[in-house]
């Protein structure tokens, strides 16, 4: 793959991606440039042997692809000033991780006709078990979905969703993975309350909750139901769901993806 592509912010996420691409899947690292302003981001990008500018219009002004990995607070003046240099004048595809900040607010601050492409990826991209949801602009074609998914892939899953659920997809994907940290540590203080070393118990937490979800992955069948077949009449498994329940667990997760997304919607404002 020759295209070109410049990575503006060299965060987690944005060495997430890189990394992926140049170890995952082969992509020429001489075919990435990146730039960040963050203190050792540069030594890091040359460790992968991935190109380096000075600024972000230099990056993108040679770029046939453009991924925008800063936070929603700083995409409005990023783009302003890719603007104010014609940085994106040859109308690359530009595509932005950044949360609460909607297509119409990226089309409207790039030249007209310029394909964009909204992405919401999570952490768990760090270890290539992630997963990433597009969304495509007024003038994204499958073409471009189809070049932004060869920069998602070498990630985890990839999926293609309408626009207007991407809070919920914030809230729910892109939080998620805090949620269940805390779980899996509560999860590993029942067991060291129970006698467990705590090593263990974590390692125990983490493993069964990776085959769960794997199983219901795997088999396309309901939690409930799996659950079901976990849950036998009168024993351990029921006794700890109803002492669960009278936490009121499910409607406390629920709300917190609920609030998570609320919070989404604005930060881009």
């Amino acid at each position: 793959m020759t295209t070109q592509l410049a990575v503006i912010g060299f965060g987690t996420m944005g060495q997430a991606i890189t990394g992926g691409l140049v170890e995952a899947a082969g992509f020429p690292p001489g075919a990435i440039v990146t730039t960040d302003k963050g203190k050792g981001t540069r030594a890091r990008a040359q460790a992968m042997g991935v190109g380096w500018a000075a600024t972000a219009a230099e990056a993108a002004s040679r770029a046939e692809a453009v991924l925008l990995c800063v936070k929603p607070k700083d995409l409005g003046p990023l783009l302003e000033t890719l603007a104010a240099a014609g940085a994106l004048d040859h109308r690359p595809l530009v595509v932005s991780i950044a949360a609460g900040t909607d297509l119409a607010f990226l089309e409207a601050r790039v030249p007209a006709g310029t394909p964009v492409i909204r992405a919401m990826p999570n952490t768990p991209c760090s270890i290539r078990m992630g997963t990433i949801v597009l969304a495509p602009g007024a003038h994204a074609g499958d073409e471009h979905l189809a070049l932004a998914r060869t920069f998602f892939e070498p990630l985890g899953a990839v999926l293609d969703l309408e626009e207007h659920h991407f809070d919920a997809v914030t809230g729910l994907s892109a939080s998620g993975p805090a949620f269940i940290f805390v779980i899996l540590e509560a999860l590993a203080e029942g067991g060291v309350q129970c006698g467990l070393p705590r090593g263990v118990a974590v390692e125990l937490a983490a493993r069964m909750t990776v085959g769960a979800a794997s199983m219901v992955l795997q088999t396309g069948r309901h939690p409930a139901a799996l659950k079901d077949e976990v849950t036998t009449p009168a024993g351990c498994t029921i006794a700890g769901l109803l002492a669960l329940e009278d936490g009121r667990i499910r409607s406390v997760i629920a709300r917190g993806i609920e609030r998570a997304s609320q919070v989404a919607s604005g930060l881009g404002r």
